[in-house]
């Protein structure tokens, strides 16, 4: 059997988003910096591309979903082969693909929510965070329905997630009309409920996890006012931000605490120093319990006071991070949920902390699998280039063997009958949401295609081999 090398280089990517489009980059560059070739292809479990820029990011955020078009550059360039709606686990297996290819690259990413271990958390009336964030960017797999009948609801999180959340639910549905958002879902949000959502962190305004244009764009949403409480402000005085970015972001939440109250028919509450203990409800929700908490010295931790709160909602939504999405027989590690790897490299183990486990020769990892869901979409370069760098190392020295089984992995598919896309596909169908937004009722750049069949169907339509 002989070994890899750079030149006619073959390597499978599992995960079209950001992390693996910028992992296929980074890839195809160094290789052919180093005077080598490289066959790219790139599986998607959807039938599109870009993963959580076109299913984590909220519909009224065009700055971050324009990373698209820089997406969309590295793929269009034709070094990579996008090969959508195919489940590696089910539709073919990693072995598979080990056999095919000299090095496999997991870039699964993060689409479930991390627990929250309180008592009632289970109740009807509570939901993670990230099934929400699903439903309003249009996910193919989620009820195309949310029920939104309650006035009082809950966001637990201090992040951007939960800022997000909480703006949606808070947002009148007419501001929404002219973002790319699915026609359901516009609908769902017409028929909104909601007039007061609380968002609650454990810790205090020095200690947030937003950032500044998320945290300013709250303040600037219409007929929305915005509540802050005078308490939780009383620990920082001596304190200085740890950074410019804080700084913004103290300033904003200090100015609101003067702003007049304009008589909105909505209220977003922003809550600190409350950490969760109980979800009240019999059979439903109908509050949360909340422990009182406070800083330990400088050390951007906190305590319990002892003195508990209780406050009244109807509907609960936990953002307090996602979970790393198992892939069908690649080492888990379950407790940090993250495939098994040291920098980059899959081990052998149970868990990322067993550093002498041997390596699975020629299997990757990058993204939210390999490092946690923690981050911003531009952290994915640098943590992209680690994990190349070692896949280039790996071929130098010898260590990766050459594929075993020739022909076109799409053979395969054919033969299983999976209806997968391609590129071409999806620029039918990214054609055929844009031609939906031109004619649309509320003028828009795109209207979302969400049933899975219809976005295959559109996508095949165009499928040349």
């Amino acid at each position: 059997m002989t070994s890899s090398s750079l030149q006619n280089l073959r390597v499978a990517i599992v995960g079209a988003g950001p992390a693996g489009i910028y992992a296929g980059n980074i890839l195809t560059n160094s290789v052919v910096e180093a005077g080598g070739t490289v066959a790219i292809d790139l599986f998607e479990s959807l039938p599109a591309p870009y993963g959580l820029i076109r299913y984590g990011v909220a519909p009224d955020h065009p700055r971050i979903k324009g990373i698209v078009n820089s997406l969309h550059e590295m793929l269009d360039a034709g070094t990579t082969r996008f090969i959508g709606n195919v489940e590696v686990g089910r539709d073919i297996s990693i072995d598979e693909l080990q056999e095919r290819y000299d090095a496999v690259i997991l870039a699964t990413g993060a689409i479930r929510d991390a627990a929250l271990d309180i008592p009632g958390i289970d109740l009807e009336g509570s939901y993670g965070a990230a099934d929400f964030v699903a439903w309003f960017d249009g996910h193919p797999d989620v009820p195309t329905e949310w029920t939104l009948d309650q006035r009082e609801v809950a966001v637990i999180g201090n992040g951007n997630v939960a800022l997000d959340v909480a703006r949606v639910l808070a947002k009148h549905a007419v501001d929404l009309r002219s973002t790319e958002i699915a026609d359901n879902v516009l609908a769902g949000l017409e028929a909104s409920a909601v007039t007061d959502v609380h968002v609650f962190g454990r810790r205090g305004p020095a200690d947030i996890k937003f950032t500044p244009i998320e945290l300013r764009e709250l303040g600037e949403v219409p007929n929305v006012d915005i509540v802050v409480h005078d308490e939780d402000f009383a620990y920082l005085e001596g304190i200085t931000p740890a950074n410019n970015q804080l700084k913004v972001m103290l300033r904003i939440l200090q100015s609101w605490r003067t702003r007049e109250s304009t008589g909105a028919s909505r209220r977003l509450h922003l809550h600190f120093y409350h950490s969760p203990v109980e979800v009240l409800g019999s059979e439903r929700v109908e509050g949360l319990r909340f422990e009182r908490t406070e800083p330990v010295g400088d050390s951007g931790l906190v305590q319990g006071t002892g003195e508990f709160r209780e406050i009244a909602v109807q509907q609960v939504y936990r953002a307090v991070g996602y979970y790393g999405t198992p892939v069908i027989d690649a080492p888990f590690d379950v407790k940090a949920g993250v495939v098994s790897n040291v920098e980059g490299r899959v081990k052998d183990a149970a868990t990322t902390g067993d550093v002498e486990a041997p390596a699975i020769a020629g299997l990757y990892a990058t993204g939210w699998i390999k490092r946690g869901p923690v981050g911003l979409i531009g952290h994915t370069k640098s943590d992209a280039m680690e994990t190349i760098a070692h896949l280039v190392s790996d071929v130098e020295s010898g260590a990766l063997s050459a594929p075993t089984v020739e022909g076109d992995v799409l053979d395969v598919l054919d033969e299983r009958e999976v209806a997968y896309t391609t590129w071409d596909g999806w620029l039918a169908l990214d054609a055929h949401e844009r031609d939906l937004g031109a004619n649309h009722v509320h003028a828009r750049e795109r209207v979302k295609v969400v049933p899975r069949d219809e976005q295959v169907a559109i996508s095949r339509g165009a499928l040349v081999r």
